[in-house]
């Protein structure tokens, strides 16, 4: 496999545009060389980023290293560009399975085996998170990596009921639940110096749902969904779960506003499956 990695990377240094960067990047990843396969991978996404097998690789890498949001986000990149997407589909069923959506996972691993109903590994991931139970990775290297066979190797089980986020990153810090009244109902927040400043921000929450509803009514844009403001030091998502709930996800300056907005529609809809089964 040395001598492969050598000649892959003599090649891909005579002709910086060939696509033998995904062969050596994934070479890489399976060596356990995260890092160096992250700068190949990385680096021919942005010679060609339009291409969905660039996007699924940089995921797989991602998902190694533990960055599940970015992952997910190139995921889903995947499938605007190739939505028969195999890889990608499965990988986003590991996400969806792995913070303790169910359906989701399901509707992905389904969608994936309408294109390929054949194929054992989604079968087998389909039985796993049906039954909500991890199994052992299958034998051998993954075609998609841990990410794509992770919904038949997975190995977070789904959302325990008392806890709002379990399974999101930052479940227990940077997201904060309120009920109508500015109760907390799950999620936490620390100043940077570390002092918890959950009551005192639920405080300043209170009836912000209400004003903001207000607001776009007397500006005609119609039923509010997301307010995001960027800080100095951080920046902030508020949405409304439901209609008696509010949402407020912090997150510092190195996320994008975009991603932020992704990460507030992921905890919201946390949120909203949490409150339905309170009731």
């Amino acid at each position: 496999m040395a001598d492969d990695v050598k000649g892959l990377s003599a090649q891909l240094a005579q002709d910086p545009m060939s696509l033998v960067f995904l062969r050596l990047a994934e070479l890489l990843r399976l060596r356990g060389q995260l890092d160096a396969a992250h700068r190949i991978a990385l680096s021919g996404l942005e010679r060609h980023p339009h291409l969905a097998d660039a996007h699924d690789l940089y995921a797989r890498i991602l998902a190694d290293k533990g960055d599940f949001e970015r992952a997910f986000d190139e995921w889903d990149m995947t499938v605007r560009i190739a939505p028969s997407h195999i890889g990608a589909l499965k990988g986003l069923a590991f996400l969806y399975f792995k913070v303790g959506d169910v359906d989701q996972a399901v509707m992905h691993l389904e969608t994936a085996r309408g294109f390929m109903p054949d194929d054992p590994g989604i079968a087998q991931a389909l039985a796993v998170v049906r039954g909500g139970q991890p199994a052992k990775a299958a034998a051998g290297p993954a075609v998609g990596g841990p990410g794509q066979e992770a919904a038949t190797a997975a190995t977070a089980a789904p959302m325990e009921d008392s806890r709002v986020f379990a399974g999101l990153e930052g479940a227990q810090e940077g997201l904060l639940l309120l009920d109508a009244a500015g109760r907390v109902l799950g999620g936490a927040l620390r100043n940077p110096a570390g002092q918890d400043v959950t009551d005192a921000v639920a405080a300043y929450l209170a009836g912000v749902s209400q004003e903001a509803a207000r607001t776009a009514k007397l500006l005609g844009l119609g039923t509010w969904t997301g307010l995001a403001t960027e800080g100095g030091g951080g920046h902030v998502h508020l949405a409304q779960p439901t209609p008696d709930a509010l949402l407020l996800v912090v997150r510092d300056r190195a996320t994008p506003m975009g991603r932020l907005a992704i990460v507030a529609q992921r905890a919201a809809h946390a949120a909203r499956r949490w409150l339905e089964q309170q009731k």
